[in-house]
């Protein structure tokens, strides 16, 4: 695999940067306490999102990768144990418009907020 520099896609570049830029402000600003189940299930379908993303380089990096997503999934359904039936309460009160995340030409959201 060839990853040269200036030879992504349109836009990729600047959408990677965009991403990295955002992570970076999420995690100075996160604290335990700060994490509200929405935020949550948006890193987390942000995380899968780019695992899927990265896991079209190559065979070899799919394989890589292919434990993430189980992962991410354990992480929700450890939070949704801790939380004692307040994940759902609060999803509910989310509009639907919010919840539901438009990720782009073919990209498929799975929405866990039910």
């Amino acid at each position: 695999m060839d990853l040269s520099a200036g030879g992504a896609a349109p836009a990729v570049e600047e959408h990677a940067d965009a991403t990295a830029k955002a992570a970076c402000r999420l995690a100075e600003d996160v604290h335990p306490t700060g994490w509200s189940t929405v935020a949550v299930e948006d890193a987390v379908d942000a995380i899968d999102t780019l695992v899927e993303a990265l896991s079209t380089l190559d065979p070899h990096s799919a394989r890589l990768l292919a434990s993430i997503p189980e992962a991410t999934a354990a992480l929700l359904e450890h939070l949704a144990h801790s939380q004692c039936g307040s994940q759902a309460a609060v999803a509910a009160d989310v509009p639907a418009e919010r919840r539901r995340r438009r990720l782009g030409p073919g990209r498929q959201h799975h929405d866990r907020r039910g």
